[in-house]
């Protein structure tokens, strides 16, 4: 937090010093490196130039220093204690078994990605010759196994759709809640009745519904993969829609007044007064409703065994071999992480488009 507060309150003209002028780019970047994770970039600069060595010293430890040993310490007692608990796959799995399994699993990848250049080399090479001999050329679409990396990939691309489509839907919706009475009182019962349910109860509805409404010949989206989105989607659009509510609703009545008293019509009060006023509500609920979605889709993919990350989980589990257990809790530290890039980013898009810091 010192690094954001100090980022605020640097004077606007540098000091000509090279050693102070260096602490005031470092103050003016500090928001920015906080949002990405680098926040001990700023004290470490500072004391490389000689600013006040003690309280950098100690803000280092802070930011660097205690995440740091957090972090070996639970990897040292994951190592002592995952040995000593036996399952049906055999002991849990420590920190060196884990990563031997990612090694694997690249390894996995490469491999298959070679087979896939072999297969389109020997297509070309056979199609060169019907071609040469008068036939027609044929292509067939590589249809080997996906990989580890695939399935973060189908989990991504699916998440994404699934939170741009409850964004579409939550942030007018909310818009319309904070803004007439009469629309928040209709709109909320339902809120508060579908917004508990889980996805384990959306996603037998959703496959049915578009089993049975989408029925192209050459469909742009795999089922599997709507079926995945939409239930990302109905499980998600509620924290948004909520927090964009309430952060129009809470728009000061002044602002609001110069507006009529201005004669702005309704798209213009919305565009420049009450969408720049909500903002920093609306990114609030953006960045708990991609949370909310990444958690409901690796339960949607187990579930319903579409492609991606919890499949993947699944699979391993049913597989039972000596190495399932490690991967699976390779799965398990990729979606946390991915979870924590994913908030990064919100955090960073509202940093940007709303001239703040969060925390």
């Amino acid at each position: 937090m010192s690094s954001i507060t100090q980022a605020v309150g640097t004077p606007a003209t540098a000091p000509k010093t090279p050693g102070v002028s260096l602490g005031y780019a470092l103050n003016r970047a500090g928001a920015i490196l906080t949002v990405a994770g680098f926040g001990w970039v700023v004290p470490l600069g500072k004391l490389a130039v000689g600013n006040h060595p003690r309280q950098q010293l100690g803000e280092l430890w802070r930011q660097l220093g205690v995440p740091v040993a957090a972090i070996g310490l639970f990897l040292l007692a994951w190592g002592v204690l995952a040995p000593k608990v036996h399952t049906s796959l055999g002991a849990v799995p420590g920190p060196v078994e884990v990563w031997a399994q990612v090694d694997n699993l690249i390894a996995d990848h490469r491999a298959e990605r070679a087979k896939e250049v072999a297969f389109y080399e020997r297509q070309a090479k056979r199609n060169a010759e019907a071609v040469a001999e008068g036939g027609e050329a044929k292509f067939r679409k590589f249809t080997g196994k996906p990989t580890y990396f695939d399935q973060i990939a189908t989990s991504l691309e699916t998440v994404f759709m699934g939170f741009l489509l409850a964004t579409v839907i939550a942030v007018p919706l909310g818009v319309m809640c904070g803004l007439s009475k009469v629309v928040n009182s209709a709109l909320n019962p339902l809120i508060q009745i579908f917004k508990p349910v889980s996805p384990l109860a959306w996603l037998p509805i959703v496959t049915m519904v578009v089993s049975a409404t989408y029925t192209s010949a050459d469909p742009m989206f795999e089922k599997a993969f709507l079926n995945s989105a939409i239930t990302v989607t109905l499980c998600s659009l509620w924290t948004t829609l909520i927090n964009t509510a309430i952060g129009v609703a809470s728009i000061d009545k002044d602002l609001m007044n110069v507006g009529r008293v201005l004669n702005l019509p309704l798209t213009t009060t919305i565009r420049k007064l009450v969408l720049p006023s909500a903002l920093p509500y609306i990114f609030t609920g953006l960045r708990l409703s991609l949370g909310v979605g990444w958690m409901v889709l690796i339960a949607a993919e187990m579930l319903a065994q579409n492609p991606g990350l919890g499949k993947f989980v699944w699979d391993e589990f049913q597989n039972g071999s000596s190495q399932s257990l490690a991967k699976i809790m390779v799965a398990v530290l990729t979606i946390g992480l991915i979870g924590f890039l994913l908030d990064r980013v919100m955090m960073a898009l509202q940093a940007m488009f709303s001239h703040s810091a969060p925390r």
